[in-house]
């Protein structure tokens, strides 16, 4: 297990941590050792430096998992520049703003990628450059001296409520984040980490840096069916998994040869709770695995685990602060709430964010001074998230504040009715959404994939409902799906649907 290092250096000294002989990176090309990777990031580091580009500068990249995704992230940093990862799946209108908006002074891409672009989608200062041309470096950069508080990254969120923002992280929010999230994980040199998610979300992007905070082996992998990631584990004899419920969801439904289900000894997710017969279901895939829920926000990278030997006890819990992280639950009078009290959870700490890139307005309102009562001081993110603490120190997450369902004088949580409707086996995913009635305020509105016919699952789920939930949050009606939407970081796009239910 990695050692707490309260102490946050430039984010790419990161590969510095492993022993120089261990493998950093396996991919199609072969393998990297950390003194390899080393070479490759102070390279490509060199070549960004012999560009024209200006301290500060972002670079954007626009690519799948090749070798150049991975060495990106850290070599952008220490060239002083600022890297913009924009996810592989958007498309050309999603790009364009992302390049606009951040004012990129340079796009790193693939031939098949920027034929997609038009003139007009690329920032007259920004060159499109292949990913290529990035190896041919004459110039070699050591371990930068960047103040570990400066602009190293900024990310998009995936946009589900409007246009991406751009969260602003500096080289110490990644690097805390790296060493929390390597220590509470317990990597260790010996760890095979598979690689699905994007590097462009943050919970991608800080797998890779965990991983080699803890001197252990990325393996980054793209991924279309289930099946990818079956052989992707087999092959390369992973042990560790990060996913996102709707990906575990079609991994528990696939069917995995023992060879390669009993490898993995560490899956985590983010981006959404597991419900109770997820969790049954991955255990009995998985039956060497610890499994390690976890809730986050981009704004302050991830605020809270659950301990693996506290899963099966405390299902909807979302657990305790990550180290580096202060999480308060807050009263809408500024007071701190008593435990089984509900209030907004407030992140603290060095690992909150430095703001919205070019957007003062959205910054005021979600980054603000941390409460009196709070140890760490300084600029809290208000997550908008409702939360409850116990007397047992756990959390347990009630709600978005505008996602909450308002019916009848009720304040119904959403994720209350999606876990009594996921509990039965009838449905495999479900979205309780909250829909306009004249006599009740809202309804509750259920959009469902079926285990079946979905015919015989609603009436099923309708009668079982009626007894485990009270009248006023039964769900009024439901929508059938064979797929519900996902967004571009493969969570279920939760606005979409609504946006579809409400107009």
């Amino acid at each position: 297990m990695v050692p707490l290092d309260p102490e946050p250096w430039p984010i790419d000294h990161l590969p510095l941590r492993g022993q120089s002989n261990a493998i950093a990176l396996e991919d199609k090309v072969g393998t990297v050792d950390f003194v390899g990777l080393e070479q490759l990031v102070g390279a490509v580091a060199g070549w960004l430096s012999t560009v024209g580009l200006q301290q500060g500068d972002r670079v954007a990249s626009w690519l799948p998992k090749t070798r150049a995704s991975v060495i990106l992230p850290l070599a952008v940093a220490r060239a002083g520049l600022v890297h913009v990862p924009v996810n592989p799946l958007l498309k050309r209108g999603q790009v364009a703003h992302i390049l606009a908006d951040s004012g990129a002074a340079l796009l790193i891409t693939q031939g098949s990628r920027s034929a997609t672009l038009l003139s007009d989608d690329i920032p007259a200062q920004c060159p499109v450059v292949m990913e290529d041309a990035i190896w041919g470096a004459k110039v070699h950069l050591p371990p930068s001296d960047a103040d570990p508080g400066s602009l190293a990254a900024i990310l998009y969120t995936s946009g589900s409520t409007g246009r991406p923002k751009g969260v602003m992280l500096s080289h110490a929010n990644l690097w805390l984040g790296a060493v929390s999230v390597a220590h509470y994980l317990r990597l260790d040199p010996d760890d095979r980490v598979l690689a699905v998610l994007p590097f462009s979300f943050d919970y991608g992007q800080n797998q890779m840096f965990s991983t080699w905070a803890a001197g252990a082996r990325v393996i980054p992998v793209d991924y279309l069916t289930p099946r990818d990631v079956i052989k992707a584990v087999e092959r390369f004899g992973a042990n560790t998994l990060a996913g996102v419920p709707p990906l575990w969801q079609q991994l528990v439904e696939s069917d995995w040869p023992a060879s390669a289900a009993t490898l993995l000894k560490t899956i985590t997710n983010s981006g959404g709770a597991l419900s109770r017969r997820l969790v049954e279901a991955l255990r009995a895939t998985f039956p060497m695995a610890k499994i390690y829920p976890m809730y986050g926000l981009t704004e302050a990278f991830r605020s809270t685990y659950l301990a693996p030997e506290l899963v099966d006890s405390n299902p909807e819990s979302i657990g305790r602060a990550i180290p580096f992280a202060e999480i308060l639950v807050v009263r809408p009078n500024g007071q701190q709430a008593r435990p089984g009290e509900p209030g907004e959870l407030v992140h603290a700490g060095p690992l909150v964010a430095q703001g919205y890139w070019r957007d003062a307005k959205r910054t005021a309102e979600r980054f603000r001074p941390a409460p009196s009562f709070a140890q760490s001081g300084g600029i809290a993110v208000w997550s908008g998230d409702t939360v409850i603490c116990g007397s047992d120190g756990l959390l347990r997450f009630i709600g978005r504040d505008d996602e909450m369902i308002k019916s009848a004088g009720n304040r119904i949580s959403p994720s209350d009715i999606e876990e009594a409707i996921l509990s039965g086996g009838e449905a495999a995913e479900a979205v309780a959404i909250g829909v306009a009635d004249e006599r009740l305020g809202q309804v509750i509105a259920v959009v469902a994939r079926a285990v079946g016919d979905a015919g015989l699952a609603e009436q099923a789920l309708r009668e079982r409902l009626r007894r485990d939930l009270p009248n006023f949050m039964q769900p009024d009606r439901y929508h059938w799906r064979d797929a519900l939407p996902r967004n571009a970081n493969g969570k279920i796009d939760r606005a979409a649907l609504k946006r579809e239910l409400t107009r």
